[in-house]
């Protein structure tokens, strides 16, 4: 990066930073703070919705992911329309009759205390750990670019998003929003243009698309029926149906940005806003990776994309044995270009691809061998370190092969996307923590400034929490799968408890209650001791809770009639 990429970057996030504070700065009573006055139309609900669920994570780990695995992980996604039409038809209407602040408010309402204060802990930890995640998107970006250590660049990142959401509350999300995912989606599209533009004269785009379609990348449906597969049409359509309903429905986060709507029609309109866009926004990010990949069909990538580690791994004792795979990684690329233009001259002469493709699978199949070689060896010289390097692909791409003040625009998306997927977090937790625990069950009659308050006073202890996360934990998985896994402990059973709330009305909250308890522990042992693919466990956690709260509330109304 130079002077200009630097200015683009900074100037960027210091903007969004100012005009969230400068025009939210005036909320001083709850209503205001955490609803924004109710004044938000149903575009800026869509929007809202959507910048707070893409993340910067969704930014460096999609195009990572669609590069080395395609497209397929768009299946994940299927289910949001049918989602967004139950929660706009069932729960929307239940929230703006009770006129709650929270989804949580809801469960005492209809069972008790304890299950809303159940419901409302799992939420905290859920998005509690999520922030992190969160939060360590940019900072390892930041990390990368400045050679600082990641403890610092988590700080900092920390500190400004706490600026404007301590003193805006939900109005400054959602206002800032705008700006961050109009950079966003522009930055993103720029990127795959340039992608496409740097292949060689002779390859088209329909060949670009013929290749990655040859190699196996856009593999978008997978009709195969199978429980250890985390992505396909029936974990999309059924599993990823009852991650939505919960993530959209139960998730503090989001269900804070549709309360703020004007009227119970915006934020109807603004949920199916998001449940038409979300997909297509989606098939663009998986293809901006699949057309990296291309690209790195006719560029040499790296051996190993996260640089700042293997130049650590370098002044080890393991040089030696790095050097000699990066040389073996070097020569073979030498024969992947000529497999690769073997491939796309049968494509121009519309003739047998099988032998060119069976060519470079095989030439694939030897870099992969080396590669893993690589992270063996950089997992010895750095024994701490984590080898999953999918993360660093568009990364790398950016800044080794775009133009400078694109890069700065491509780095201040990264950035814009966390701070807004960070900022809606915050103010998520901060107004559970306010209205459910704090404001209930600790100090139950205050000014309203006083909440006020407490609730900025509750953000920057969770922004606090979540850079400590950030700086300690290590992320094993890639981080777009990390963060679904994390949710998908969780949501399954948040979702059975308002779904029970929902449809069995005979159900009373110790039964409930208990049957959540039992769910998580279900939920985890699935983690812990089986392969079933993580999106399954939102639909194996909700079943439980209903399953077990109707047998629950049969014993203990058999055993109060014994009584």
């Amino acid at each position: 990066m130079n002077v200009v990429d630097w200015i683009v970057l900074f100037g960027t996030i210091i903007f969004i930073v100012v005009y969230g504070t400068i025009k939210t700065r005036s909320s001083e009573n709850i209503e205001g703070y955490l609803k924004g006055d109710n004044s938000m139309k149903w575009w800026m609900i869509g929007v809202s919705i959507m910048a707070t669920q893409a993340s910067a994570v969704t930014f460096l780990s999609v195009p990572g992911q669609a590069a080395e695995d395609g497209m397929r992980f768009l299946q994940f996604y299927f289910g949001l329309p049918v989602a967004m039409i139950i929660i706009s038809v069932t729960m929307v209407p239940i929230y703006y009759k009770l006129k709650v602040f929270t989804a949580y408010e809801y469960l005492e309402t209809r069972f008790d205390l304890k299950t809303r204060t159940l419901a409302a802990i799992l939420f905290l930890i859920l998005r509690g750990l999520s922030v992190g995640i969160t939060l360590y998107a940019p900072a390892i970006v930041l990390s990368t670019l400045l050679d600082w250590p990641v403890a610092v660049t988590t700080l900092m990142i920390g500190v400004l998003v706490i600026i404007y959401v301590t003193i805006g509350g939900t109005r400054a999300v959602s206002l800032t929003q705008r700006q961050q995912l109009a950079i966003v989606m522009g930055g993103m599209l720029m990127a795959g243009i340039y992608a496409f533009t740097m292949l060689p004269e002779n390859v088209s785009f329909t060949d670009s698309v013929n290749l990655a379609g040859e190699l196996g990348k856009l593999n978008l449906v997978n009709l195969k029926f199978d429980l250890t597969d985390r992505y396909n049409l029936w974990s999309g359509l059924i599993a990823g149906t009852f991650l939505f309903l919960s993530y959209f429905g139960t998730d503090q986060s989001q269900v804070a940005r549709y309360l703020g709507g004007k009227s119970m029609s915006e934020s109807r309109v603004g949920l199916m806003f998001n449940g038409l866009l979300k997909i297509p926004m989606q098939f663009m990010i998986l293809f901006i990776g699949v057309m990296v990949f291309v690209f790195y069909l006719f560029n040499q990538a790296p051996v190993f994309h996260n640089q700042v580690l293997k130049e650590q791994a370098m002044k080890t004792e393991q040089a030696g044995n790095i050097s000699e795979l990066d040389r073996q990684y070097n020569e073979l690329f030498v024969r992947k270009q000529q497999a690769v233009n073997e491939l796309v001259d049968a494509i121009h002469s519309d003739s047998d691809v099988t032998k060119a493709k069976k060519t470079l699978q095989a030439i694939d199949q030897e870099e992969k061998t080396i590669r893993e070689s690589v992270k063996e060896s950089i997992a010895a010289a750095v024994p701490a370190a984590k080898t999953q390097d999918r993360d660093y692909i568009f990364l790398n791409f950016v800044l080794n092969y775009l133009p400078h003040g694109i890069i700065g625009l491509l780095m201040a998306v990264i950035f814009s996307a966390a701070m807004s997927s960070m900022a809606g977090e915050l103010n998520a937790l901060s107004s559970t923590t306010t209205v459910d625990l704090y404001k209930r069950s600790v100090k139950k009659e205050a000014d309203p400034k006083h909440y006020v308050t407490a609730s900025r006073w509750f953000t920057v202890l969770w922004a606090c929490i979540g850079m400590l996360f950030a700086m300690l934990a290590g992320f094993a998985e890639n981080l777009i799968q990390f963060v679904n896994i994390v949710g998908s402990l969780f949501y399954g059973t948040i979702l059975g408890i308002f779904l029970t709330a929902f449809y069995i009305r005979f159900v009373k909250g110790t039964a409930v209650f208990c049957a959540a308890i039992v769910s998580e522990c279900v939920v985890f042992a699935c983690y812990k001791f089986t392969d079933i693919a993580f999106l399954l466990y939102n639909f194996i956690g909700c079943f439980v809770v209903i399953f077990l709260s109707i047998v629950f509330q049969q014993l203990f109304a058999k055993n109060s009639i014994s009584e």
